[in-house]
């Protein structure tokens, strides 16, 4: 009975019964978990020409509300990324048409990053059907037990933040 990890976590328990291995079955079902549902998220972003990098630049210029302008450390901070990756990012983007980006007339030395009217519909269309994936994705799980999943990997993220330098 039980799945993979179960019978993997059986034959390190025989092998080596002197350690706890608990915690490796919950990241490994973590990790296989993610394995599966990736390519099913990723695929909403490719129907609509984006990685999932891009959608998450979109996604936190629509956030940002009208008139959905970030400057790139803002962005970089939201997205937790270095201000490389982000540029390489806002290259693509606005290559596709889909972000501007204009020297900011409070600091001449930086610029701000725009929405276009292209990128604003693009977001809204991906958020439609990503978040319906999602449902989708996440319909073998009871709400209640969706909360208890999110409260348990929050405890786990702030109990482990100084790992990630935060």
């Amino acid at each position: 009975m039980g799945d993979a990890i179960d019978r993997i976590l059986e034959q390190w328990r025989r092998e080596r019964p002197d350690l706890d291995l608990s915690a490796m079955g919950m990241f490994g079902r973590l990790a296989q978990v993610m394995r599966i549902l990736e390519p099913r998220i990723d695929q909403v972003f490719s129907k609509h020409g984006l990685r999932q990098g891009e959608f998450d630049v979109l996604a936190a210029l629509r956030r940002a509300g009208p008139p959905y302008t970030l400057i790139p450390s803002e962005l970089s901070a939201v997205l937790m990324m270095s201000r490389a990756g982000m540029t390489n990012r806002l290259d693509r983007l606005e290559a596709a048409g889909l972000v501007e980006r204009s020297l900011d007339p409070a600091d001449r030395r930086s610029f701000r990053v725009r929405l276009t009217r292209k990128g604003l519909r693009i977001i809204d269309d991906t958020l439609t059907e990503h978040a319906a994936n999602m449902a989708r994705l996440a319909s073998p799980v009871t709400p209640e037990e969706a909360e208890t999943l999110a409260e348990i990997l929050r405890k786990l993220l702030d109990g482990n933040q100084e790992e990630r330098g935060a």
